[in-house]
C-alpha cells in the first residue's frame, strides 16, 4: 500500500488511469471512499486520491492540525509521485485545501476545480443551523445515527427518496473509514475559521467552479462569490444538484470535470 511521510504522519494514497494527472481531495471527514463515483475520471486522466492524515488508512502523529497541515500533506503526495504539477479537485472542505494550496503553490497546479464550497469569510452564505449542528458529535447518539443525522441534508429530498440505497451506501462507507477525534476537531475547527476571501485576486491558474443549485450545506451564493472573485474563472451549476453533486450528478460533474480539464487554455 503506498503512503508517503508529511512531518509526522503517514499519507496513504492511490492512482488509477494514466494521462493529466489531477489529485482530489475529499471532504469534511472523508478520505478516498468519497469518491466512488469518480472512478470514470481514470478512463483519461491520472486520478490520485488520498485518505487525509487521522483518516481511512492514512495515520497522524503528535503535529498540531491546521489548513497549513492539510496542504503540507497534499504537497507530499504529488512530490512522492514525483507530479511536478496536477490539476487539483476539492470538494466542500477539501475545496479549502485546494484554495489555499493554490495560493501557497500555484506552479504547482494545473487548473484548479472547486465544488460545493466557500472561502469563506464575511460574505460567506451560512447553512440553517439546524443542519451546522449535525456536524458537532454528540456522544449519546451511535455514531451511524450521526452520520445519516449529517449526510441525508447533503442530498436532496427527491433523491433521498429514490435513491436511499446510494445513500446509504456513502453512509456505510463514513462509518466504516475511522476518523480520530483530533482530526475532526480540527477540520471542524479549520471549516468554521477559514476566510481566504480577501486573497482570492491572487489566485491566477485557470479555475472552474461547481456548485448545485440545491446546496443546503455551502449554498450557491458562496460558489458565485468565488466565480465573480477569482481573476480566471468560471460558473457551472448543476441543476437539481445538491452538495452532493459527485454523488447525486456524478455522471454530469464528471464530464463538467473532464471537459474543463481537457480543453485548451483560452
Amino acid at each position: 500500500m503506498p503512503t508517503t511521510q508529511a512531518a509526522d504522519a503517514a499519507i496513504y494514497y492511490e492512482t488509477a488511469g494514466s494521462g493529466e494527472p489531477i489529485l482530489l481531495i475529499p471532504g469534511f471527514a472523508s478520505g478516498i471512499w468519497g469518491w466512488f463515483c469518480q472512478n470514470s475520471l481514470a478512463d483519461s486522466l491520472r486520478v490520485v486520491t488520498f485518505d487525509p492524515r487521522g483518516i481511512g488508512r492514512s495515520r497522524s502523529g503528535s503535529a498540531e492540525m491546521s489548513i497549513e497541515t492539510f496542504v503540507d500533506d497534499v504537497r507530499a503526495v504529488i512530490d512522492d509521485l514525483g507530479i511536478e504539477k496536477a490539476h487539483i479537485l476539492g470538494a466542500s472542505f477539501g475545496g479549502f485545501v485546494a484554495l489555499e494550496f493554490a495560493l501557497r503553490f500555484p506552479e504547482r497546479v494545473g487548473k484548479l476545480i472547486l465544488a460545493c464550497t466557500t472561502a469563506g469569510g464575511a460574505k460567506h452564505v451560512s447553512a440553517d443551523f439546524a443542519i451546522l449542528r449535525s456536524f458537532t458529535r454528540d456522544p449519546d447518539r451511535p455514531l451511524g445515527e450521526q452520520i445519516r443525522r449529517f449526510f441525508r441534508p447533503a442530498f436532496t429530498e427527491e433523491f433521498n427518496a429514490e435513491h436511499a440505497d446510494t445513500v446509504e451506501e456513502v453512509c456505510r462507507l463514513r462509518e466504516e473509514n475511522e476518523v480520530t477525534e483530533e482530526t475532526y476537531s480540527a477540520q471542524l475547527h479549520t471549516a468554521f475559521s477559514f476566510d481566504v476571501d480577501l486573497r482570492l485576486d491572487e489566485i491566477t491558474n485557470e479555475t472552474l467552479v461547481i456548485t448545485g443549485d440545491q446546496d443546503n450545506l455551502v449554498p450557491m451564493q458562496n460558489s458565485e462569490n468565488l466565480a465573480a472573485k477569482i481573476p480566471n474563472a468560471k460558473l457551472k451549476v448543476i441543476k437539481n444538484g445538491s452538495h452532493m453533486i459527485f454523488v447525486e450528478n456524478a455522471s454530469e460533474f464528471n464530464r463538467i470535470v473532464v471537459e474543463f480539464v481537457s480543453e485548451s487554455d483560452n
